[in-house]
């Protein structure tokens, strides 16, 4: 495992341990606890309904079999994804995340989450998926892991498929999305555990589009809508066709 990754596989190991749910949707009212299960798998169905329509009327992903949903956290999508398609692979780096995902399966059987500690994703045969779905994940990785495993999309998807990338674009002109911008990680990191009381620091950096692009060269992005990004970042979802 590389440096980056395993330093990754701790934070979120952490983060898993200590506020899985909060980890996933981070808002300071639902600090300690403070996500109702409930609540949390609603949040889930709440994001993917729009997206599931927009693959729809962009004609993308018409199969509905096997998704993956990649950096699944604790289920919170995997599990709204299980009312589109027949089967759900949630992939994650912790294994305390993926106990509470477990936890949480309303599927009746239909998620299998799994465990992957690589930098790739191997184990997983090439074609084997309608869909790779993945939310603000991809932005807390080190870039070269989060660039190869977009390439690893790709791969994964069928012919006809598709992927939807949710990723933060640029930071904006704010305070905050200053400090990302042009302050040091380690600096940000520091005040993510000694100011904000962090379990564990949440690297954040951005996915231009124009490199998404770069990365897939055998995909075409078919549409990228902004959707929420708080007060410090403007994110893109974007949905990209697999070609045959």
């Amino acid at each position: 495992m590389s440096v980056g990754l395993e330093q990754v596989r701790r934070d979120w190991t952490r983060l898993g341990s200590t506020e899985p749910l909060w980890a996933v949707c981070v808002d300071p009212a639902k600090r300690d606890g403070g996500w109702d299960d409930d609540e949390f798998l609603a949040s889930g169905r709440s994001d993917i309904a729009p997206a599931i329509a927009r693959l729809d009327e962009l004609g993308l992903a018409p199969r509905r079999g096997r998704v993956l949903d990649f950096g699944c956290g604790a289920g919170r999508l995997s599990n709204a994804l299980a009312a589109h398609f027949d089967r759900v692979v949630g992939v994650d780096i912790s294994a305390p995340m993926l106990e509470e995902a477990r936890r949480l399966d309303r599927s009746e059987g239909r998620i299998d989450f799994v465990l992957n500690e690589r930098p790739d994703l191997s184990m997983f045969e090439a074609d084997s998926f309608d869909l790779v779905y993945t939310d603000l994940v991809l932005q807390h990785l080190p870039t070269d892991l989060a660039e190869g495993y977009l390439r690893d999309f790709a791969r994964v998807v069928r012919p006809g498929g598709a992927l939807v990338v949710g990723v933060p674009e640029s930071e904006r002109r704010t305070f905050k999305g200053l400090v990302f911008k042009y302050a040091p990680w380690p600096l940000v990191a520091l005040a993510q555990r000694v100011i904000l009381r962090y379990p564990a620091p949440m690297r954040m950096h951005t996915l231009r589009t124009e490199r998404v692009a770069e990365l897939l060269p055998e995909a075409r992005i078919t549409a990228s809508d902004e959707y929420w990004g708080g007060d410090h970042w403007r994110h893109l979802r974007h949905y990209i066709e697999v070609r045959t």
